[in-house]
């Protein structure tokens, strides 16, 4: 009996090793981590950085990812603050009043010759700064649950499932992949710029960059921005063909504010996901309670899907597009309002309106359409800025907006 009862026990341990190992969905606890208050924030160069990057050290080796930093997973750059905002950061290594952030570089090494970069940016506002929309009298921490431990978070989970694939495939995929989350992106993409210039692995290998940066407040339509759609010729089609849960909107340019641009720039194709500004984001209220987890597994299906599709195409052609940033205008004034990116009607929709602005004190609500300013009829965004560039401070216009079925006139003052 005892010799009955030893052969099932041992058959028991067999089958636990046999057993497939499944890729882990810690999205949630992810975001809860570095989205803690003793994180303060996660501004690059202070100890909340240091205790985020260590963090997600853990996790990479938990995860079964290979070091590819510099220094174990770490990438460390030092650089001196701008003291003028239109000229390049400095990056050096000795100089006085320097601040030193760390990009933290995992590996999945499948043979090929071909890599896939999957990045989000780990740092934060600290206790605000200049970047900073809140209007309260004493410091507070702004957490970044959605902007960016969101995007931290998908990458993670992806890393995982990725592995766990690889590991039990037989034929392995046919690209190797790079996990980056960069520190630096609040100061102006210093992370990825630095790496773009000093990569750890051959730039030329570079297949294509997927961004993840602030998705995690998808709505209750399901809106999901793709931005770099035509940063090569098969991304359109690919985005539509495994697309069944969201409202996709595209924008081709491979430039915007995250730190898809640094790869772009040296001609590498580039897909950025985004759910969408609010009303909290860059202020303190940006936390883990907020965010919709049901939402960031979807994307990170999606943007799991889109990998897995994209795999057997081989190295894909770049393409370069419009630099929509190029084509803003310059304005001197603003209505104080947080804009809805993800809108696609006509007009420019507001997303949030900040206290003692000039929307906000004219009476202007969240959801409000904004389809005319001064003389000029406003279609989209491009047109809202350029209506907007030509008063100055101490002018009057008459603006336009649709509430529901209403319209309502009325006046800002700038």
């Amino acid at each position: 009996m005892k010799k009955l009862l030893f052969l099932f026990l041992l058959a028991g341990i067999s089958a636990c090793k046999n057993e497939p190992k499944v890729a882990e969905d810690n999205i949630k606890a992810d975001v809860v981590f570095l989205a803690d208050d003793k994180l303060e924030g996660r501004q690059t160069g202070t100890q909340g950085e240091v205790l985020a990057s260590e963090y997600l050290i853990k996790r990479y080796i938990d995860i079964g990812l290979q070091p590819k930093g510099t220094e174990g997973f770490l990438q460390s750059f030092s650089f001196k603050p701008k003291t003028d905002p239109h000229s390049e950061v400095e990056f050096t290594t000795n100089a006085d009043s320097t601040i030193t952030g760390h990009n933290v570089i995992g590996f999945i090494d499948n043979k090929a010759t071909t890599t896939i970069v999957i990045g989000a940016h780990y740092d934060h506002l600290g206790y605000g700064g200049e970047g900073s929309l809140f209007r309260g009298e004493e410091k507070a921490i702004h957490n970044g649950a959605d902007d960016n431990a969101s995007g931290v978070a998908v990458m993670l989970n992806l890393a995982s499932r990725l592995k766990v694939r690889n590991d039990q495939a037989e034929i392995k995929d046919k690209n190797n992949y790079l996990f980056m989350a960069f520190s630096g992106e609040e100061m102006g993409l210093l992370g990825s710029n630095y790496f773009s210039k000093n990569p750890t692995i051959e730039s030329e290998s570079i297949n294509y960059m997927i961004n993840m940066d602030m998705v995690g407040r998808m709505k209750a339509d399901s809106t999901l921005a793709v931005y770099g759609t035509g940063t090569s010729p098969m991304f359109k089609q690919t985005i539509k063909a495994n697309n069944d849960k969201f409202k996709i909107v595209e924008n081709e340019s491979g430039v915007g504010p995250s730190d898809h641009t640094s790869f772009y720039l040296i001609d590498i194709p580039v897909l950025h996901f985004f759910t969408g500004q609010h009303e909290d984001y860059h202020k303190p209220g940006d936390d883990s309670e907020k965010l919709n987890y049901d939402g960031m597994n979807l994307i990170s299906d999606y943007i799991f899907n889109i990998i897995t599709d994209l795999d057997d195409n081989g190295e894909l052609a770049f393409r370069k597009t419009k630099n929509e940033s190029e084509e803003t205008p310059r304005f001197k004034v603003g209505l104080g309002v947080v804009p809805d990116y993800l809108f696609d009607g006509k007009g420019m929709r507001i997303d949030g309106t900040r206290e003692e602005t000039p929307a906000f004190n004219a009476g202007i609500q969240k959801g409000d359409v904004v389809i005319k300013l001064g003389d000029s009829t406003v279609t989209d965004m491009m047109s809202y800025m350029r209506a907007l560039s030509i008063f100055d401070k101490g002018d009057e216009a008459a603006i336009t907006v649709l509430r529901g079925k209403e319209t309502i006139n009325t006046k800002v003052k700038f």
